[in-house]
């Protein structure tokens, strides 16, 4: 992970700091941002292969620097929170984040997030690199291993990594009932410690998109 990019958004320098110690010591390449106008602009010079981003910040706050970031592409993202009721956490899944984590926070525990979110990405990554059929169908759903999209009826869907490797996982697994602990150890990783709602909150997102009600 040597060359991996991350951006911290965090109005807090010194958290920033804390959290560039850690990372570097991990071995990644951390850049540094206060507020969330600059965080856009920085993300579109830098193209970083991961997010740390604040929710309360100047200029704009987290959650729509988020939204933005979802505009363009589907960079992993990991909110920091000082909120820690359950609305603020949905609402951090349900635009587009990848994970979140509540202040006060460890930063061990958050490295621990980052790489695992970071290992999730890159297996992915390789798996579609991989000998394997090109297209999964059912019904109206194409999924196609190779770009790593899902189209409905020959329109391509919006999905971020982890809803598509949801889908994936659906797709691999038809006429099979599977529990929410089924769907954490194999999107997540049997090593994920966060709260097991971020599964559900997921599908709720993934049924906004591929059901026609």
């Amino acid at each position: 992970m040597a060359n991996e990019k991350i951006l911290v958004v965090d109005d807090d320098k010194n958290i920033c700091e804390l959290l560039r110690l850690y990372l570097v010591k991990e071995g990644y390449n951390v850049t540094m941002v206060h507020d969330g106008g600059a965080a856009l602009a920085e993300f579109d010079k830098l193209h970083p292969d991961l997010v740390l981003l604040d929710v309360m910040m100047p200029v704009m706050d987290g959650w729509e620097v988020c939204r933005k970031l979802r505009a363009k592409d589907n960079t992993p993202i990991i909110m920091l929170t000082a909120k820690s009721q359950e609305m603020d956490k949905v609402n951090g899944l349900m635009i587009g984040a990848d994970d979140y984590v509540t202040k006060p926070f460890s930063p061990s525990e958050l490295v621990a997030r980052v790489d695992a979110l970071h290992r999730r990405v890159t297996v992915a990554a390789e798996k579609a690199q991989a000998p394997a059929p090109s297209e999964l169908k059912s019904g109206p759903f194409v999924l196609n291993m190779k770009s790593r999209t899902v189209s409905k009826n020959g329109r391509v869907l919006e999905l971020t990594q982890v809803e598509y490797q949801i889908l994936e996982y659906f797709f691999n697994n038809p006429n099979t009932a599977l529990g929410r602990q089924d769907i954490l150890n194999k999107v997540w990783g049997e090593g994920y410690f966060g709260d097991i709602k971020i599964v559900d909150v997921n599908i709720r997102r993934l049924r906004m998109k591929v059901e026609d009600e």
